[in-house]
């Protein structure tokens, strides 16, 4: 299967195209970004596995070559977080980025499964399916904004908490919401294994809502998650590869992704949520076509009632901001 990273030169976007070429899934690797992409593209194309690998930057229409016979596309270009922005302040920067890409996607490669990594998701991902829908090239169940870094963040602290760092991959904490802050909302009630210290879920959920906070302070506002993003992208896109080839797994996955594209097992989630929200990150089956079905999340605790409905209002505002913006776009 022929994947295209976009972005690809960036500080997420090489260690993410490093994982693709290793992966066998992946047939084909394309490269894009403004600058550097060609170089990225040389230096793994020396790696021994299987993919090709080519670059391309704007010169010569190279958007359109990298995305041509795109079967999955994954984006993470835009920019990076800074000191002191939230997701949220990023996005007039990656507004337009984001509607450019999508415009070309439609052009170029209206059937991929699209992967939405640049932030702020919550509203990146309504910009990519209302420039879509504009196209009339919109399916709902190939579009995802990728919120997996929440899942690995949450299988990472709590086996942490735990004292069983060792066996953090065997953690499944289901992560529900949106990808910033408040909008994250870990299901710790449901954690497997159990936490086992309960007086911890407070302090937990918010190092799982504002995990991103520690890699900038760590990196001295030099830097944001960069290699765990890329990790956690890269494994949500090799699942959306495995599953568009028949493999089934018994976990679920979870990603953002508008209801719509499953009304019928969205109804249990809407039970919870309301009526008002259009995306949401929800417990996934993935499938050959993309989303095949989205999961009960399950019951949750009083706690975690509160925090849904924290994360259901400010999600309808990044929502919305991502919708005004493209009414307001000449397309």
């Amino acid at each position: 299967m022929k994947a295209t990273v976009i972005g690809a030169a960036g500080g997420i976007g090489q260690p993410l195209s490093l994982l693709l070429k290793q992966s066998p899934l992946v047939t084909e690797l394309s490269l894009y970004d403004i600058v550097n992409a060609p170089g990225v593209a040389v230096d793994l194309s020396h790696i021994n596995s299987p993919a090709p690998v080519a670059g391309f930057t704007p010169q010569d229409d190279g958007l359109a070559k990298a995305l041509k016979g795109s079967e999955v596309i994954v984006i993470p270009a835009g920019m990076p977080r800074k000191p002191g922005m939230t997701r949220d302040d990023l996005f007039t920067a990656n507004a337009s980025i984001v509607r450019d890409l999508a415009l070309a996607i439609a052009e170029n490669a209206p059937k991929a499964f699209v992967l939405v990594i640049s932030n702020p998701v919550n509203s990146t991902v309504p910009i990519f399916a209302e420039v879509l829908k504009k196209k009339g090239v919109y399916d709902p169940k190939r579009l995802f904004g990728v919120t997996t870094l929440d899942v690995v963040r949450a299988s990472t602290f709590v086996a942490e908490a735990n004292g069983d760092n060792l066996n953090a991959g065997k953690y499944h904490i289901p992560v529900i919401g949106g990808h910033s802050g408040v909008t994250i909302v870990p299901l710790l009630s449901q954690a497997e294994p159990a936490l086992k210290d309960q007086s911890k879920v407070d302090a937990l959920t918010h190092r799982i809502q504002f995990g991103g906070d520690e890699v900038v302070n760590a990196k001295n506002n030099t830097g944001s998650a960069t290699l765990s993003m890329a990790f956690a992208g890269a494994r949500f896109a090799l699942a959306v590869i495995a599953a568009a080839k028949g493999e089934t797994k018994d976990v679920p996955d979870f990603t953002f992704v508008d209801l719509n594209a499953d009304a019928e097992g969205a109804k249990a989630i809407k039970e919870v949520i309301g009526n008002d929200t259009a995306f949401f990150s929800v417990p996934v089956k993935l499938g050959k076509d993309g989303l095949e079905k989205i999961l009960p999340i399950g019951k949750t605790s009083d706690f975690e009632t509160e925090a849904i409905k924290k994360a259901v209002e400010a999600l309808n505002g990044n929502i919305s901001k991502g919708v005004d913006f493209v009414e307001g776009s000449k397309l």
